[in-house]
């Protein structure tokens, strides 16, 4: 394969290093001690991004830290009202205030470390970031110090398409100015962003790492697969 250029993925790619979200914020709910169950706290989960996937909530100029309070806003008053969580409005208020600190701090510093391997790799190649974002991953990526980084954004909520549709990865290569065949698209969703690339006729990289749910090993979706998104600059030596 001869890679002339990447396209990015950007929630639980560079965010997480192929965490899931929804593991990533179970597990500061049990790091914080939130007394729910796991399938209390997935419901809660499901209904959050449901409702901000619906309603234009987040609005444009929303730091990651204001998306990320009012995600967990919606999640805790999904589990009061359901019953699931019992505490007062001030415990409650502790706890995902605890959440919140705990999850921002951890994204601070795997951001970090992927603006690492962003700059290495942008010295040697052009970048595009392709997103199911809500409109306001520009201030995003200034809050983490990512922006300036990619040479292109195509983000869902600004063309008006979606993945798993293949044709927002088609808008990525356009946006590289290469042919699709010598573009690598970095994923960590073989459903959203690995099968759609690869019908967008592109190599695909997927960045492996904690699932939603139990899957048996599907590796063979890929053209190739990494633990890491440093293992992307073993590449270039």
């Amino acid at each position: 394969m001869d890679i002339k250029g990447y396209i990015f993925d950007y929630g639980g790619t560079i965010d997480t290093q192929g965490c899931h979200w929804g593991q990533m914020i179970w597990h500061a709910y049990e790091r914080q001690q939130v007394p729910v169950e796991e399938y209390m706290f997935r419901e809660a989960y499901v209904f959050a991004e449901r409702t901000l996937g619906k309603n234009p909530i987040i609005q444009p100029d929303y730091t990651f830290h204001k998306t990320l309070e009012v995600k967990l806003r919606i999640e805790f008053d999904y589990l009061i009202e359901r019953g699931y969580l019992n505490e007062g409005n001030f415990r409650s208020a502790s706890l995902k205030a605890a959440v919140l600190n705990d999850l921002y701090d951890r994204v601070k510093t795997i951001t970090s470390e992927s603006r690492k391997v962003l700059t290495s790799l942008k010295k040697r190649y052009p970048l595009v970031l392709v997103s199911n974002f809500y409109g306001n991953i520009d201030v995003v990526l200034q809050e983490f110090g990512l922006d300036g980084i990619f040479d292109g954004i195509v983000e869902s909520a600004v063309v008006g398409i979606r993945k798993p549709n293949p044709e927002i990865f088609k808008l990525g290569v356009k946006a590289l100015k290469l042919n699709e065949d010598n573009v690598a698209v970095v994923g960590d969703s073989i459903d959203k962003d690995i099968v759609p690339a690869k019908k967008a006729g592109c190599f695909t990289i997927w960045l492996k790492g904690e699932g939603w749910n139990e899957q048996p090993d599907i590796c063979a979706e890929a053209d190739k697969y990494i633990t890491s998104l440093r293992e992307l600059l073993e590449d270039m030596q």
